[in-house]
């Protein structure tokens, strides 16, 4: 089960973790008295309730913030920042293999350091937790309590024993990992995307279970880092929301580098047997068993909702979380909610846009809507994949036309050259306009690529201004200039074709 993170020796000994918990919830920390009513009360300090604070805090808003647990949230200490930075470790060693095609030598073994790896993601996390520190956020004039935090009214607050009242509150608690209900797990044990990163050796044996993000991301690290990855999914492609030429680049890329792929396959079932886990897995109504040393489920993640009391406060909740409007107003005036507690997208980048609505909405009389946010995300496997915009099934069910413009990055010279070939570039316009609809990028670097269409679809850029944009050459990121020149050659009809023809045929006499 997770453990508590706010005691030192929950983590594995090692001094960075020491100084993280240090930083992140000092042991000695006295609480504020409270110097009410607050402007703003928010329940959580991880991206949201940290952008939240921070930002009304310094527009001169009276700001209290209540963490239970490490400052910072799932995306510093168990999720983006530990994650990607095995990940970049990960992708060091699948290097090191490749070294041939790029005219080096591959060492003779490539040896994998699995605890310096997990040093280093620590050393990153610490370093990282410093610039959200509890002495950084009392600076800043924020009232932080470290405790739980649960509503006594509609207008108060229970923190750490001490009633805190409010003009306005947030509930910012995140999500935690989901938990598949599969017999015998729990008994056996298992690891989420919260507990894997106290892991000092690396599993000679690993059963994934889930092929989304999470698995996927997790599934490709680990076997890069010296286990035998299974990946069971009990769809028939990984990521079924994402486009399925898309999904079939990272299941070959997954294969390919060993991981034991298993589609439409469900885990029914787990034991402990001589030190050993056992899994059932069924596929197409044939049952095989796998014994493994350690069992990974990243299925998703669900909405920390439970001991705010937030019946106290008149606010609404359910399984997908706290019930907002577009304004994110739960149904007490008072309350807002932002991240992972209240939306679909569970994202750090989300949540913190999310919390910026929040902090315009409640204490500024502004009219902000979640539904006007542009929202790219990115699954960091090798290579990513990174979407922005509508799919186009999904525009076309709305009864839009879809025109998509596609660039191979084998055509992408830079690719070329950094021998990352595999994947596309693909916009989708209105058919008839150049108004973009939305974009997937499968590439090395595709979560920093599709940032410019971002920004275009967020700015009311067309394809055809796009293409204008000058972009330093070589750059893998010319592969989205390349789909736009590609639009504006279809501009040219041979109408305008045969006007030019004669102009210039006119211009040489």
């Amino acid at each position: 089960m997770p453990r508590d993170r706010t005691k030192e020796t929950a983590f594995p000994v090692d001094g960075s973790d020491i100084s993280l918990v240090r930083t992140a919830h000092p042991p000695n920390w006295k609480n504020p008295e409270p110097d009410g009513p607050y402007n703003l009360v928010v329940i959580g300090a991880g991206p949201a309730g940290l952008t939240a604070a921070r930002e009304a805090a310094a527009l001169g808003a009276k700001v209290a913030l209540i963490e239970r647990g490490l400052i910072g949230g799932a995306s510093v200490n168990t999720g983006c920042i530990p994650s990607k930075s095995i990940i970049r470790t990960a992708r060091l060693y699948a290097d090191m293999h490749d070294a041939e095609n790029f005219g080096g030598d591959t060492p003779k073994p490539v040896r994998v350091d699995f605890q310096r790896a997990m040093t280093r993601m620590r050393q990153i996390r610490q370093r990282i937790s410093r610039a959200v520190s509890a002495e950084t956020l009392a600076s800043e004039g924020i009232d932080l309590y470290f405790g739980e935090g649960r509503f006594s009214g509609p207008d108060t607050i229970m923190a750490a024993g001490k009633i805190l009242r409010f003009r306005k509150a947030m509930v910012a608690t995140g999500a935690r990992a989901s938990l598949p209900a599969i017999p015998g797990l729990v008994e056996a044990g298992y690891l989420s995307n919260e507990t894997m990163f106290d892991l000092v050796d690396c599993p000679k044996r690993l059963l994934v279970i889930g092929g989304g993000p999470l698995g996927c991301e997790t599934a490709q690290a680990l076997c890069l880092l010296g286990a035998e990855v299974i990946l069971a999914q009990n769809d028939p492609m990984f990521l079924p929301g994402e486009e399925r030429d898309a999904a079939q680049i990272l299941s070959d890329a997954l294969a390919r580098e060993g991981v034991e792929v298993r589609l439409n396959t469900e885990v029914v079932a787990v034991r402990a047997e001589g030190g050993r886990k056992l899994a059932d897995l069924v596929r197409d109504d044939e049952t095989m068993t796998i014994s493994i040393d350690e069992i990974v489920t990243g299925i998703g993640r669900s909405p920390n909702v439970d001991g705010l009391d937030l019946e106290n406060a008149g606010v609404a909740y359910d399984a997908d979380g706290i019930r907002v409007d577009d304004y994110l107003r739960t149904t007490n005036p008072r309350v807002y909610a932002a991240g992972d507690v209240c939306l679909k997208h569970k994202f750090a980048h989300t949540a913190e846009a999310s919390a910026r609505i929040v902090v315009q909405n409640a204490l500024f009389l502004g009219r902000s809507r979640l539904s006007k946010l542009v929202v790219p995300w990115c699954t960091y496997t090798d290579p990513e994949i990174a979407h922005v915009g509508v799919y186009p099934a999904e525009a076309r069910q709305d009864g839009i036309p879809v025109k998509t413009y596609t660039v191979l990055m084998h055509d992408v010279a830079r690719a070329v050259m950094d021998g990352e070939e595999e994947g596309f570039v693909k916009i989708h316009v209105r058919e008839g306009s150049d108004r973009i609809l939305g974009a997937t990028v499968v590439a090395r670097h595709a979560g920093e690529m599709i940032n410019a269409v971002s920004l275009a679809i967020r700015s009311g850029m067309g394809l055809h201004a796009l293409a204008d944009v000058i972009h330093p050459f070589p750059t893998q990121a010319q592969g989205i200039k390349m789909a736009g020149d590609a639009y504006r050659r279809t501009r040219i009809t041979s109408f305008w074709r045969r006007v030019s023809e004669r102009w210039l045929a006119w211009s040489r006499r």
